[in-house]
């Protein structure tokens, strides 16, 4: 018996934020998914048709369209969510495809570039690795006027790459899926480490045929990618879930493809040490204390004015001071 998804879990699915959408904000990602499909329309001189459309899609697109069969282990309740009957969130970007090429089949294009990013619904493990909302890209490029073959889905695949990781060295091997014949997985090398980024393969005859296309005359090559896992590459980022941080010091790194910088994810410490010294000690004479007492493990002193206390009274310091002990002392502060 199939589980749906109750009311509440659905609306916070639908709440959250689509890092691919520039209308829910700017974001990393949007450069990312840009790069790539630019670098493949120009290179190929083919028009974009970048779709974006709800989260919400049929059973029948998101698995029997695409060539899954009834048994697939990706239909299970505990890596779907479904909604009711018929219906669902999409568990990948390629549920999309379906209805785009419905709409294309009476008059199929002479060479089309589909551009489908977003929020793909898994039920999946949350750590730095995993979440299960991750974003996916999708490219499709659907061609009546010129038969597609292996080699350009290897160009597409070097393109792709290009764009997305430049300079990363990458593998393709052989793998299965049902809506693509001849297919690859794309793996990119991270520190001596393969790390999979996505999919691909030629458009499968059968999706195509159910879409109304003619697969004689309509070919393509269809590809999918982790936009997650990819902008964690690009930036140098070992956890997922800083993407979404709200931590200002990361969310302002979240706005370009500039190489991450790494921030501690404690609170900030302006003064590891204090100490009261005499205050006839000059600042020279300060700062050679502290050199001798903690060699090159610091990074700045300051000097603060001395401050009196009274007997029964606590004095509360002036602008630029700082507490110490006892008068005619200073404190000194590094860090």
């Amino acid at each position: 018996m199939t589980s749906y998804i109750d009311h509440a879990t659905l609306l916070r699915a639908l709440r959250l934020r689509d890092l691919t959408d520039p209308l829910q904000g700017p974001h990393a990602m949007q450069h990312l998914v840009a790069d790539i499909h630019i670098c493949l329309g120009k290179e190929w001189g083919c028009p974009r048709l970048i779709h974006r459309h709800t989260p919400v899609v049929a059973v029948g697109d998101n698995y029997d369209r695409l060539g899954y069969p009834a048994g697939a282990a990706a239909r299970d309740a505990r890596y779907t969510r479904y909604l009711g009957e018929g219906y669902m969130l999409r568990s990948h970007m390629s549920a999309q495809i379906p209805g785009i090429l419905r709409g294309l089949a009476a008059d199929p294009p002479g060479d089309l570039l589909l551009v489908c990013p977003g929020l793909v619904y898994r039920r999946d493990a949350i750590d730095r690795l995993h979440v299960g909302e991750p974003h996916q890209l999708d490219l499709w490029r659907i061609a009546r006027r010129t038969r597609l073959t292996r080699d350009d889905l290897a160009e597409m695949v070097r393109l792709a790459m290009q764009a997305a990781l430049p300079g990363y060295r990458y593998r393709m091997s052989a793998a299965a899926h049902p809506y693509t014949t001849d297919g690859l997985q794309i793996d990119v090398e991270v520190d001596g480490a393969w790390v999979e980024v996505g999919e691909c393969g030629l458009a499968a005859p059968s999706v195509l045929a159910q879409a109304g296309m003619d697969p004689e005359r309509v070919g393509g090559l269809a590809m999918g990618l982790g936009l997650d896992r990819l902008l964690m590459v690009r930036k140098g980022i070992d956890d997922i879930r800083l993407l979404r941080t709200e931590d200002p010091r990361v969310a302002r790194q979240m706005q370009d493809l500039a190489p991450y910088r790494p921030v501690s994810n404690q609170p900030a410490i302006r003064r590891d040490l204090s100490v009261a010294v005499p205050a006839a000690l000059t600042p020279e004479e300060l700062g050679d204390r502290v050199r001798e007492a903690v060699g090159g493990a610091w990074t700045s002193w300051r000097a603060w004015t001395s401050w009196r206390r009274r007997p029964g009274r606590i004095c509360r310091r002036r602008p630029g001071s700082a507490w110490g002990w006892g008068p005619g002392r200073r404190t000194c502060c590094c860090a």
